[in-house]
């Protein structure tokens, strides 16, 4: 019953459409690093709600330099990454298969990757300080750590490698232009957001 409840609880936090899963998402119609990216992911997530199950998550209240920082790097990264796909989807180049497109390197990849993530103030709410605070309430505390952690790989592996059905739509240059401006939009909303 408390692994349910932190898989239930888990899932639940990280369904939000957010920066970290659009990412996720356009990895899986690129089809490029998609388990990389999958596994990073989930891999942080696993540390954050483990180090919230431990109680970190009130030395996260007690030194709140710690999110001021995350906010603002976080806030001019979103903002940047959002300009970027913007200005990718007005391109008259934008018409190439997501399987033919690998400008993008491992490396570049897992820096933009662990950006979304550990530069998102969202996530040490959610998984630090939200989950935490919930495990609390139960006495095996690490059995609703491990539900929140297997929510988190399940979630993310499926959406990275469920994207790949999709592809089929994505071979039109109009419906990448399309995807590119909610992408590049949800991301400057949500850097906006965490200045506001």
């Amino acid at each position: 019953m408390t692994f349910l409840s932190g898989f239930s609880i888990g899932l639940s936090l990280i369904l939000a459409i957010g920066a970290q899963n659009a990412f996720v998402l356009k990895q899986g119609l690129l089809r490029k690093h998609v388990f990389l990216v999958c596994l990073i992911c989930a891999l942080s997530d696993a540390i954050l709600i483990t180090l919230g199950v431990m109680g970190f998550g009130e030395i996260v209240l007690a030194y709140p330099w710690i999110e001021l920082f995350s906010k603002y790097a976080g806030a001019f990264f979103l903002i940047s990454y959002g300009l970027i796909s913007l200005y990718s989807s007005a391109k008259n180049t934008h018409n190439l298969l997501p399987s033919k497109d690998s400008k993008d390197s491992i490396s570049s990849t897992v820096i933009t990757c662990l950006a979304f993530t550990w530069l998102n103030p969202h996530v040490y709410l959610d998984t630090v300080i939200m989950l935490g605070s919930i495990s609390t309430q139960f006495s095996e505390t690490h059995l609703f750590g491990l539900g929140a952690i297997t929510a988190s790989f399940a979630f993310f592996f499926s959406l990275g490698f469920g994207a790949s059905k999709l592809t089929s739509y994505f071979e039109k240059p109009r419906t990448w232009q399309i995807l590119e401006v909610c992408i590049g939009a949800t991301m400057i909303i949500l850097g906006i957001n965490l200045l506001i």
